[in-house]
């Protein structure tokens, strides 16, 4: 099993920017994907951006593609989201996840998650 562990949310004004941060614990060695999910009040989890380790290849949603980047840390175990000129409707709990086969794509399912990090823009 993999445990993940997000950092970096917390309370910004419209404009701002954040990096989350999301470490990876545990069978680190067979993650074959991690992601970034979302989850807003009353709405259900959309995946916002995913990354294919050591390959580089990445997915990011349209609506915030531009503003968002996913990237993978110096250390395998470590995933990052840059999340650039923020605004209200990117308020949510943002959830690290990961996978050790499959597709890395948005719509693929993830079966590890964090318990997220939350976000509010003001």
């Amino acid at each position: 099993d993999v445990q993940l562990v997000e950092s970096g949310g917390g309370s910004v004004q419209t404009g701002d920017s954040l990096t989350l941060s999301c470490e990876a614990s545990g069978n680190t060695a067979a993650i074959k994907c991690m992601g970034w999910f979302r989850q807003r009040p009353g709405e259900e989890r959309e995946a916002l951006a995913t990354i294919l380790l050591n390959g580089g290849r990445t997915y990011v949603l349209d609506s915030v593609k531009g503003r968002f980047t996913i990237s993978q840390g110096n250390a395998a175990n470590t995933m990052y989201l840059q999340m650039n000129n923020l605004e209200s409707a990117d308020t949510g709990t943002y959830v690290c996840a990961a996978k050790f086969a499959g597709a890395c794509a948005l719509l693929s399912g993830y079966e590890f998650s964090g318990q997220g990090t939350q976000v509010t823009v003001s």
